[in-house]
């Protein structure tokens, strides 16, 4: 037997209820919006880590804004 047939089989639903369709729980503003806001703590661990001279977190920060930036980038080339 399957994972997905013993999933199926054992479901159980009051009498009358139909189950749904599954419903996308996260569109692509939602990402673009984690994008945006990454961005922003990322250039904040820049600047803070610089100016308290935890190099470490400058460079997680560098890499935080680097990798949200290229994201925004791919999607607003995509559009």
């Amino acid at each position: 037997m399957t994972a997905h047939s013993i999933f199926t089989e054992n479901m159980r639903y009051r009498i009358g209820e139909t189950p749904t369709e599954p419903v996308m729980s996260l569109d692509q503003g939602a990402f673009l919006a984690i994008a945006l806001l990454s961005l922003a703590i990322g250039a904040g661990f820049v600047f803070a880590g610089i100016r308290s001279k935890h190099y470490w977190m400058a460079i997680w920060g560098t890499g935080l804004t680097c990798s949200s930036l290229a994201y925004i980038l791919l999607v607003i080339a995509i559009m």
